[in-house]
Formats: structure tokens, C-alpha cells, sequence
């Protein structure tokens, strides 16, 4: 039988199940299929903290949700059109967001008594009508999935494994989905046990064809590519993105590059991603604790290398003496805060934005530096390569500001050639650089770029050079320890300073105000910048003009921020913390911003906002329309 192929131009598909059923693995091999198809992508993995969840249980639900499209998208999308549900608990934590006439597809082996009990169900809902209003698709998942293995002499229990491979072969089939990336990747996963490879192999094999030849699936779908520049791409996550900008970025500089680093969520994967390119000149060190991870990096910039530290909200606390100390020293260090939910240890695996103010203000004394965050996956990689512009240039610390949703999630990336990457100079000291006053020529370690402010960075060992570092306060050129109340003063001044120096190299605002009649602005910073971009369309496409801008400098910000903000009626900040940047920018520019804030350790979702926008633009023409009446 020939079954009927329909075009559509987007999906969003959610895998949903234990922690252990392999969720993530199928979400990811869907969307390197679908990469590999040509379509444009957005993902959002959401997962427990525990490395084995409670089995059967709401909190222990783990999922993987894809937006795939025929032309560009931004966000993972709000709500699923489908829903492959592998027992009770995954369907009663998502139902609620799925939308009437959505796909569901279900396991029914994993619908027991004893599972429904467990999530708090009376009854079974795949025969108590509560389905009715969408397309469900019921079938026995894990015993089809034993039967398709059993000739390789697996458990059942062993043999259930396989059943998220099942699913994704259907899912695979239903959506036109390339295999060969699949099968090649479990060739090579379970390359050391043949019968475990065997057996995915044969559960993938059998999903599809089970699609195939099933009559309750007469209709199969297909995305078509979506038009992008042209270039080679390939699926990236965001920590991923920033391991590699890290790379580059040293590697423009023409720097070897030390990570010291400690392993936390969600930043641990830049560690094991930059653990394997020795060749690149990268050195890793997993310290024993986070103060000694971001020591041995600042250690290592001190000796010459760009020193780098990745680590998460509670890891920043730890860091904040060294990270003073490096602005003391003047020396460059990249600090990458993949933020989390918190305080404290929080929610490991959920994102925020929370950690803006700790980065501007989180040290003692005035302890200024640059702050830079990515707005997407993909951006990851030029936002680190920033960092290090940054770092290198002026001589400073840098703190890169990423959170759990850009790390774990992906999207395409076009691969830039390298003459596409910014040029990054760094001048060693190489002699002494000051003539005293009795003639004789003397290395002065705080003697400063008159462009950037930066000192000279000088290696130990370097003949001539010898100098003195520490956190005590040093005299302005030659460094000598100091407690005089005017050279504190200018100490303290001129690093502010450089700090603010920045700002001439960073381009003005880019503001997308396609009708240059709006009247409100939607400003945001890291990873609001997808919802707050599909929003601004759908607003747009309702007839009311809307202007976004997205800030990446975060301190300094660019220079020409103040004067656009005044260029427009309102300003709404939409932030996944309870109003950070919109105090920043209350105190600096006196424009009352219009906050609109959640911490859910969720995304925002494009929905919410197109309705705070349209809210506020209602505001504003009832505003407009009483004064015309005064």
C-alpha cells in the first residue's frame, strides 16, 4: 500500500519519558537527521538533576523537544504538534501543553495499574475517552521492541533499552527523516558490543517499518529544506559552540590555552569537549574545586597563556577572590558562567539568567570587567571569540554570560572561514619599557596602551623583565606595592576606565525596526533573544509595529544604548530573572523600562511574550487616546 505524503512546513515534536529511556539520545538523532535533511532547527532538552530519576514518577520525566522548518526559525516552539509519550508519567507531565488535534503517540506495555497509580491516575486514559481530542496512537512500544530483539538473546529487561530507538525509527518514518546518520552512529557506539548495536540496529529498523505498514499511520509528512546562506553547516550545541570559539579564538591570538575547570551543570561538556584538542595547543587541568580550577587558569595567564575557567552560578561564588585578583593583576581570563536556576544549588539542570548582577558587582572593592553573553547555540562561538578579543586587549578579565538552555540546545551553524574571524593582536613585552631618572632602562609593570589603558604583558623568565604581582594595591607605572590614598584613587579610576574603553570597540546598537515607526522597543540580552524575536513577528504580523534590539555588551554597553532608548515610547525587558538588566538600565540611562519577568527555569515561550507586547502596545494607544481627550 502506498500511503499519502503530506508537505508541511513546520513541527514540533516532543520525545517524552524515565530518565533512563533514552530520550535524549533519541531526541538527538532526530536532529542530526534532520540537520543532515537541510531544515532549520531549534531544540530544547529538558531533563532531571538526578542521574537516575525516580522510575515511573513526574519529577523523573525526561524530554526532548525539536521545532523543525522549511524557512527560519528561532525557538524550540511553545507547544508540541506531537508527543511520543513512553508511559504515564511523561503523558500527564506534557498533556497539558499539548494542543487539541496533536499526535500522541503512547506505549501502552508501560500503562499498568501500577504505573497510573504512581502519577496519581484513576484511570486508564487511553480507555477512558480523556484522549479523545487528539490523534492518539496507542500500541504495545516495549513488547514490540523485545520481539524485534529477541533473536540476539537479550533481558527483557536489556532488550526494553532499545525500545527509544523503536520509537525514533517511527517517528524517523513519519517525518521522511534520513537514517544512514543513525545507523552509522550505533555502529559506532556500540561498535565493543556487537549485540547491543545489533539490537538498536533492528528496534530502529523495525520502528520504521512498523510506520510502514501499520494502518493506523495512512499519512506520512515531509519539511522540506529551508533556504539558508550558502556555506558548509552542521548541528551545534551551545557548549559545544563556545568550546570551539574558545579555541579559535586563542588560536587567532596565536596563545596556547589553559582551562582550569571543575565539573558542574550544565557547564561540564566545555570541559570534556576542550579535553580533546591537545593539538590546538589546549591544555585542561579538572582541579579538585572550583577556587583551584579558576587559580591555575589565572596561573597560567600570568605565564603567557590565555587562561580560561568555565563553571556555573554556585562555582562563580567560589571564583569571585580569584576573579578580583585577576582585575587587580590585569591580566586576561576568560570566566564562562553558564547560569542555572538558583540560589544556591537550585535546579542544576533548568536555565535563568540570573547571574548578571553577581557578575557586575559580585567581588569586593571596585572590581569592574567586561561582561559579554551569547544570544543563540550558534552564537556561542562568536560570543567566546569576543571574550577573548576582549580579554587579551585590554588586559582583563572577562566573564562570559551562556545558561543551561543555549548550552544543551542546538541549531545549524554555518562553519566561518578563517579569514572571516575577527584578527586578535597580542605584543608581548619584550625589554624594558621606562627610562629612570638617573638614565637606566627599568620594566614598569602598570605602565599602560594609551589607546586601551591595558598594562604590557610580560613572561616570567622574559631577561630584564622581572616584576611583582600580587592583590595588594600597586603605585600607577612601576608597581611597587602602594597604600598612598591618591594612588588608590587613580588605581581604582583607570581600571574603570579600561573597562569602559571597550566601548569604542563595540558596534553601535543594531535596532530591527523594519516600519521606523514603532513605538516600543523589546530589548533583551543572552537567551531571550529567540522568543523575543518570534514574538516580535507574530506582533508584527497583527499589525502593530514593534522595534527589537539585543544586547551582547552587557559592561560596558554600547555606546549609543542611552540614546536609543530614548528614541522610543516604552521599552520592555523581558528577563529570566526578577529584573536585573532592567535595573541596570533604570540607574544608568533614568528610562523607565517596562520589566516583564520569569524564573520558572523554563525558556520563555514565544506565546507569553507576543501577548506582553500586545498588552503594553494596548496600554499605550488607551494612553494615547486619553490625552487626545484632555
Amino acid at each position: 500500500m502506498t500511503k499519502q505524503v503530506l508537505q508541511v512546513d513546520r513541527v514540533i515534536i516532543r520525545f517524552a519519558g524515565d530518565s533512563g529511556d533514552g530520550m535524549q539520545l533519541a531526541g538527538d538523532r532526530f536532529t542530526q537527521e534532520t540537520a543532515s535533511f537541510g531544515n532549520d532547527l531549534s531544540t530544547l532538552p529538558n531533563f532531571p538533576a538526578e542521574i537516575r530519576a525516580p522510575a515511573g514518577t513526574l519529577p523523573g520525566v525526561s524530554s526532548f523537544q525539536i521545532h523543525f522548518a522549511d524557512h527560519d526559525i528561532l525557538t524550540p516552539g511553545d507547544a508540541p504538534d506531537v508527543l511520543v509519550a513512553m508511559n504515564p508519567a511523561a503523558l500527564k507531565a506534557n498533556l497539558p501543553e499539548l494542543p487539541r488535534g496533536a499526535t500522541l503517540i503512547v506505549d501502552s506495555d508501560e500503562f499498568t495499574k501500577r504505573n497510573l497509580t504512581r502519577v496519581g491516575y484513576d484511570a486508564n486514559p487511553l480507555e477512558d475517552g480523556s484522549l479523545d481530542a487528539y490523534q492518539t496512537h496507542s500500541f504495545p512500544l516495549t513488547s514490540a521492541t523485545a520481539e524485534a530483539v529477541k533473536e540476539f538473546g537479550l533481558t527483557r529487561k536489556d532488550a526494553s533499552r532499545s525500545k527509544n530507538m523503536y520509537a525514533l525509527g517511527l517517528v524517523s518514518w513519519l517525518y521522511n527523516r534520513p537514517t544512514d546518520s543513525t545507523l552509522s552512529f550505533l555502529h559506532a557506539k556500540f561498535a565493543r558490543n556487537p549485540a547491543v548495536r545489533d539490537a538498536n540496529v533492528a528496534a530502529f529498523r523495525a520502528g520504521w517499518n512498523f510506520g510502514e505498514t501499520a494502518e493506523a499511520f495512512a499519512v506520512s509528512y515531509q519539511v522540506k529544506p529551508a533556504e539558508m546562506k550558502s556555506g558548509h553547516y552542521r548541528n551545534i550545541s551551545g557548549n559545544l559552540a563556545l568550546a570551539y570559539g574558545l579555541i579559535a579564538g586563542a588560536r587567532r591570538a596565536d596563545l596556547p590555552m589553559f582551562l582550569g575547570s571543575y565539573p558542574i551543570t550544565p557547564a561540564s561538556d566545555v570541559l570534556h569537549e576542550l579535553s580533546k584538542h591537545k593539538r590546538f595547543g589546549v591544555t585542561t587541568f579538572q582541579a579538585e574545586d572550583e577556587i583551584a580550577g579558576v587559580t591555575a587558569a589565572l596561573g597560567a595567564a600570568f605565564g603567557g597563556s590565555l587562561g580560561v575557567t568555565t563553571t556555573s552560578g554556585p562555582g562563580m561564588a567560589l571564583k569571585a577572590e580569584t576573579i578580583g585578583l585577576a582585575v587587580a593583576l590585569e591580566l586576561p581570563l576568560v570566566v564562562c558562567d553558564i547560569q542555572r536556576a538558583g540560589p544556591s544549588t537550585g535546579m542544576p539542570t533548568k536555565t535563568e539568567q540570573a547571574d548578571l548582577l553577581q557578575s557586575m558587582y559580585g567581588r569586593n572593592g571596585e572590581a569592574p570587567l567586561p561582561i559579554v553573553a551569547p544570544q543563540s547555540p550558534a552564537d556561542c562561538f562568536d560570543a567566546a571569540i569576543e571574550a577573548v578579543r576582549i580579554a587579551v586587549t585590554y588586559r582583563t578579565p572577562v566573564i562570559l554570560l551562556s545558561d543551561g538552555y543555549l548550552a544543551n540546545g542546538s541549531e545549524p551553524w554555518r562553519i566561518p572561514k578563517t579569514a572571516e574571524l575577527p584578527e586578535i593582536r597580542v605584543d608581548f613585552a619584550t625589554e624594558p619599557n621606562h627610562q629612570t631618572e638617573n638614565g637606566d632602562r627599568a620594566f614598569w609593570p602598570y605602565k599602560r596602551d594609551p589607546e586601551t589603558l591595558a598594562r604590557p604583558w610580560a613572561v616570567p623568565g622574559t631577561p630584564g623583565l622581572e616584576h611583582r604581582v600580587g592583590g595588594l594595591e600597586k603605585a600607577d607605572g612601576h608597581g611597587n606595592i602602594s597604600y598612598d590614598a591618591a594612588n588608590h584613587e587613580l588605581m581604582v579610576r583607570t581600571r574603570q576606565a579600561k573597562v569602559d574603553a571597550v566601548a569604542r570597540s563595540v558596534a553601535p546598537l543594531e535596532v530591527d525596526d523594519p516600519t521606523s515607526d514603532a513605538r516600543i522597543l523589546v530589548l533583551g540580552w543572552g537567551s531571550t533573544y529567540g522568543p523575543i524575536g518570534a514574538a516580535c513577528r507574530a506582533v508584527r504580523e497583527h499589525g502593530i509595529p514593534v522595534a527589537q534590539a539585543h544586547l551582547r555588551h552587557l559592561n560596558p554597553f554600547p555606546p549609543d544604548l542611552g540614546e536609543v532608548l530614548r528614541s522610543y515610547d516604552r521599552v520592555l525587558v523581558p528577563e529570566m530573572n526578577l529584573g536585573q538588566l532592567s535595573m541596570l538600565l533604570r540607574a544608568r540611562y533614568l528610562v523607565d523600562v517596562v520589566s516583564y519577568n520569569r524564573v520558572r527555569g523554563l525558556p520563555f515561550s514565544a506565546g507569553e511574550l507576543t501577548g506582553a507586547i500586545t498588552e503594553l502596545a494596548g496600554s499605550l494607544d488607551l494612553e494615547q487616546t486619553e490625552e487626545s481627550h484632555r
